[in-house]
């Protein structure tokens, strides 16, 4: 079984399952995972999880992200993208100057509120199934980080622009956003993910090149380890055959049995068998001097 992350290019008209689905088959594995959910119609990077690296979902989708989008100003849609129900039409667009500065206007923090079409869960049910059933409920809005807007091209009505944001931002919400306070209304008509933290559009394999891959025995080669998410983390061979047994069955491990002193005690460790396997990362209990498991690749 191949574990790892596969940096995967999602073509338009594929669910971010859709691909997971896919690879199931192409691999012939089934635990896989993806991280970071991309709309249908958008494509771009969508790291996939294979194997033990499955459990670093959460991780991965920390990461900072990039886009590229195409804001259509003058037109609201009720997803807030070119595939809904228009809401209302204005020919009232700003000029240049003033679309400029106000796109630019949204670097920082600000509060962003979740669209009903998508995943987030509102008392328990997914707000698009909500919306499908014509529903609008509340909803909270939620802390974003837009760390730079840098607009790529204007031909007004459109804008096209990459942006540099945090977990959670919703794109299509963004050119809303800018809409409205434009005057004129806006929706995200285009959208590319073009980075997802260390994975770049450049080295995105399709659906097709993986296949071709799979075939010739050579997606391991394509696939990151997990250890080199951890290049930060300090790399100790536990080598005494004690400590190794307790490493293995997920137990804490003390600074004298992996042979750390106690100024070099990080805040997380890679540990690694004997024979060199990856096999956890251990976080510092300062109070007892000890590592503590927080989380286990060995298959």
């Amino acid at each position: 079984m191949l574990s790892g992350i596969l940096n995967v290019y999602k073509e338009s008209g594929y669910t971010s399952n859709d691909v997971v689905a896919k690879l199931r088959g192409i691999l012939h594995q089934k635990k896989i995972g993806h991280a970071g959910t991309l709309d249908p119609a958008a494509t771009g990077v969508l790291p996939v999880l294979l194997g033990s690296a499955t459990r670093l979902s959460d991780l991965v989708m920390e990461h900072e992200k990039t886009y590229r989008a195409v804001l259509l100003l003058g037109v609201t849609t009720d997803t807030q993208d070119m595939t809904g129900s228009v809401l209302s039409v204005s020919d009232a667009i700003p000029e240049e100057n003033m679309v400029r500065e106000t796109v630019r206007s949204f670097i920082g923090g600000y509060d962003q509120l979740p669209p009903m079409y998508s995943a987030k869960k509102v008392g328990g049910k997914k707000l698009y199934d909500l919306a499908r059933e014509g529903k609008t409920v509340p909803r909270q809005t939620a802390p974003v980080v837009i760390h730079d807007i840098r607009i790529e091209k204007m031909d007004l009505p459109e804008v096209t622009f990459s942006v540099d944001c945090s977990k959670g931002t919703y794109i299509r919400t963004l050119c809303h956003d800018i809409g409205q306070k434009l005057g004129c209304g806006g929706a995200m008509k285009e959208l590319t993910r073009t980075r997802a933290g260390q994975f770049f559009l450049e080295d995105a394999l399709t659906l097709d090149q993986i296949q071709e891959l799979a075939g010739q025995g050579r997606v391991s080669k394509k696939t990151v380890p997990v250890e080199a998410l951890f290049s930060d983390c300090p790399r100790i061979l536990v080598s005494s055959i004690p400590a190794e047994k307790k490493l293995l069955n997920g137990n804490p491990l003390t600074l004298k049995e992996l042979c750390l002193a106690p100024e070099c005690a990080g805040d997380r460790i890679r540990l690694c068998t004997g024979d060199g396997k990856f096999a956890a990362v251990y976080r510092y209990e300062p109070e007892k001097s000890r590592y503590l498991p927080w989380k286990m690749f060995l298959q």
